[in-house]
């Protein structure tokens, strides 16, 4: 079933649409040029909050616990801006099983369609930003020239990082998300529609603690049931060890763009890797900055976690 919603131009602001957020990353108008399905599910987070897990464990639960798959190739990040849309496109129509495709968007920013499936993955700010930063050192010289040389970049190029850093992190917070885009604000947007039949929020910590419980729970709000025989297959698929051992088929272009190669793109998803290098005023300066941008109920569920 193609969208419904109506997109605006760059020029045009109109509270019932989508709003355009665009820079060297990602173009929100290319979901423009995708038809939804009615079972279609669609995967979104700010960067490095557990994404690419979170696309495993779906895609694991789609595919009854298949071996091999190539998420990567079968969850594609449709904004991203760098892989031409009608490929993206082309690769999507072709799939004859349900969908799977990834955003980095707010909810604001996306076709929100009343039979689509939307899932939000959230992860403790520090974290997120620390996982960002060993990502944004990854980049090639390859990874750079696609990024700020591919026409139709919008806003300023994306910079090398600081070596250091704490300098990162307070700049991330002074100029929220710095560089990448707005981060209070995408999960914000998320949090308001958490109530939505067909939204379900996801947090990174959940995961970590309880895998299999957070799978079922998942596997009920698709509507999948994967038969039992293949829960072992899956939950072992879904941990991360697996992940890293088969890096390649989940890592974004396989890994090309990292100079570590796609063993770079999957950690250990352990919290605060950080300690040393961030202080208790870092720390406050965050749950501050936070308080102030978001719900307090919205903060408990973003910092409070046991892990």
């Amino acid at each position: 079933m193609a969208s419904s919603v109506l997109r605006h131009t760059f020029e045009t602001r109109d509270e019932a649409r989508p709003a355009f957020l665009a820079n060297h990353h990602f173009d929100s108008r290319r979901w423009d040029a995708i038809s939804f399905r009615s079972d279609d599910i669609v995967i979104s987070s700010w960067a490095k909050s557990g994404t690419t897990w979170l696309q495993q464990i779906v895609c694991q639960l789609v595919h009854d616990g298949r071996e091999g798959l190539d998420i990567s190739a079968l969850s594609p990040w449709v904004d991203f801006r760098i892989t031409p849309i009608d490929q993206v496109r082309a690769a999507l129509e072709a799939q004859p099983h349900r969908r799977v495709m990834k955003s980095h968007l707010p909810a604001d920013s996306l076709p929100l369609e009343r039979q689509v499936r939307y899932l939000y993955i959230a992860r403790e700010p520090a974290d997120v930003v620390w996982s960002w930063y060993r990502h944004h050192h990854e980049f090639t010289d390859e990874a750079y020239e696609k990024l700020n040389s591919t026409p139709g970049r919008v806003g300023p190029p994306l910079e090398r990082p600081d070596s250091d850093f704490r300098a990162y992190f307070r700049r991330w917070l002074a100029e929220d998300g710095h560089p990448f885009h707005p981060y209070w604000s995408n999960v914000g947007s998320w949090w308001e529609r958490r109530r939505e039949s067909n939204i379900r929020l996801v947090h990174f910590a959940d995961l970590r603690r309880s895998l299999e419980s957070e799978l079922r729970r998942l596997a009920d709000f698709l509507s999948l049931r994967p038969s039992p025989e293949s829960w072992g297959k899956i939950l072992r698929h879904c941990s991360l060890d697996h992940m890293k051992a088969n890096a390649e088929l989940v890592a974004p272009l396989g890994g090309a763009i990292f100079k570590g190669g796609a063993a770079s793109f999957i950690r250990s998803g352990r919290r605060r890797q950080w300690e040393g290098l961030l202080d208790e005023e870092d720390l406050a300066h965050c749950l501050r900055e936070a308080a102030r941008r978001l719900p307090a109920d919205c903060v408990a569920w973003l910092f409070d976690r046991d892990d």
